[in-house]
């Protein structure tokens, strides 16, 4: 692969093509489900099979996602757009076409802005979002040589995102990939769910020389379904394509696939022009036509969008942009740190208050849901549970350490905090002249530490922390054990 001299000397050019299954209960022109994992085949009529004489009809609740996303992204609605035939071989689409949407797609130009890792604000602009139906699946494995077709998947209702060739880096392109993961579940119109295929992505690479105006012939890697083999297949392909241009090949238009085991693109066919698709009108679907009543009722429907709430999160919260936009990424983790918050005190919670939960959600809470492979949603401790452990760190009941013992126990057995600080006699010790007595036990057995810190060797005052941590079994209050240390060191 090239290497970071020779890439300093090319520019990557990105644009993903990404495919968000809507989540609707029935299929985009039929009436069978799209509930997923049933038996293959169960969950396909006559419509899906393409039968002559059957006629589609357009599901109003996929339009209806359609333009929740289109307004999301400050996109322009159309008011009137329309159904095509693409025409391709395809075989688990019995039709022998796709119903699609090419020259009047029902979402125009959009816009998303997102934050790189070192904090930069870039917006990528998006070209169109049409709707379409999903293709079925061809089966191979314990099929020995035989390939079998599902078409349960044939007509569950899709939004295609398309975006401008306006990512520079393959971490560019995750960065957009997972705001807009984060923004359909925000919206409620995706599951967002990439391992059963609901939300996927293909992605055109080119690369051309720093500073060129004009694009390099692209590569379209095709049905990439996690932010990890995106970016590994991004950077393979960027790799392969300066390889072969400074070898004095040429890049070929064509579309490649992803191999995760090898961790390389390899070709799957020519990538075919918009008239080799042999696209026409539906004539079996009248154009869609919307008026500006239904698109502001849809506008009313849309939630508090991921960055208004992160700008509210630092606003009413006093919290960082960075721990704002960890907080924001699902909108049932945002739900979460708010409850948790509100439940600290009755009085609401303080900007410290705000910035301890924070902490903790985004810390050991985050830290246990991604060990046991869970959603917020399935957290095996409450947003109440929670709120009732940080009232123990903020009073000084508990210290920090303490706390982390306890949030395990709570994990584990589902108790509140207070029952499992009460059971294992784990409030913290503040009472001055406790503290005092266990110093004064630490100083007297350790002479020639004593000795040697009022010698002028400062370091040792963690030693003599340490020392009546472990002699108060870990309990003393630590701001009110290091002002009284600090008195009786000096003698």
């Amino acid at each position: 692969m090239a290497s970071d001299a020779s890439t300093n000397e090319w520019e990557t050019v990105i644009g993903l093509e990404i495919h968000a299954q809507l989540a609707t209960r029935s299929k985009i022109f039929s009436g069978s489900a799209t509930a997923y994992g049933a038996s293959p085949n169960s969950h396909a009529n006559l419509v899906d099979l393409g039968y002559p004489g059957v006629l589609p009809v357009l599901n109003g609740e996929a339009v209806r996602m359609a333009v929740k996303f289109g307004l999301a992204v400050d996109a322009e609605i159309a008011p009137r757009s329309v159904f095509a035939r693409k025409n391709y071989f395809y075989p688990d689409l019995p039709k022998g076409y796709q119903i699609s949407q090419f020259e009047l797609p029902i979402v125009g130009k959009g816009r998303l802005d997102v934050v790189l890792e070192d904090g930069e604000h870039k917006r990528i602009g998006i070209t169109r979002a049409h709707l379409e139906e999903d293709a079925g699946k061809s089966l191979h494995e314990g099929l020995g040589k035989l390939t079998g077709i599902d078409l349960n998947r044939a007509g569950t209702p899709l939004v295609e995102i398309v975006s401008e060739p306006d990512m520079r880096s393959a971490k560019e392109a995750v960065a957009y990939l997972k705001k807009v993961h984060t923004l359909v579940r925000y919206l409620e119109i995706c599951d967002g769910n990439m391992q059963e295929g609901s939300f996927r992505c293909d992605a055109n690479v080119s690369v051309r020389k720093r500073g060129a105006s004009e694009f390099g012939t692209r590569a379209e890697i095709k049905n990439i379904n996690s932010f990890r083999y995106v970016e590994k297949a991004i950077n393979y392909e960027v790799g392969r394509q300066i390889d072969l241009l400074e070898s004095g090949g040429k890049v070929v238009q064509e579309t490649r696939l992803f191999d995760p085991d090898k961790g390389e693109t390899r070709s799957m066919r020519s990538k075919e022009e918009a008239n080799d698709y042999r696209y026409f009108p539906d004539p079996d679907l009248l154009p869609l036509e919307i008026d500006e009543a239904f698109i502001e009722s849809v506008r009313k429907s849309l939630p508090e969008l991921p960055d208004v709430k992160a700008a509210r999160f630092c606003r009413d919260y006093g919290l960082s942009e960075y721990d704002a936009g960890v907080l924001t990424a699902s909108r049932d983790l945002a739900d979460y740190f708010e409850q948790t918050a509100a439940s600290f005190t009755a009085a609401g919670p303080s900007t410290e208050h705000a910035k301890l939960t924070a902490n903790w959600v985004s810390g050991a809470l985050a830290a246990a849901l991604n060990a046991n492979n869970l959603e917020i949603g399935a957290s095996k401790i409450s947003a109440l549970a929670l709120a009732g452990l940080l009232r123990r760190i903020a009073d000084d009941t508990i210290s920090g350490k303490i706390a982390k013992d306890v949030f395990e126990e709570m994990w584990a057995s589902g108790r509140e905090a207070d029952a499992i600080i009460d059971a294992q006699g784990l409030r913290q010790i503040t009472d001055t002249g406790a503290i005092e007595r266990a110093i004064d036990e630490v100083m007297a057995r350790s002479p020639a530490q004593l000795a040697d810190y009022r010698g002028g060797k400062d370091k040792l005052f963690g030693y003599f922390v340490g020392q009546v941590m472990k002699a108060t079994g870990g309990k003393a209050n630590p701001a009110q054990l290091n002002e009284l240390l600090k008195k009786k060191l000096v003698g």
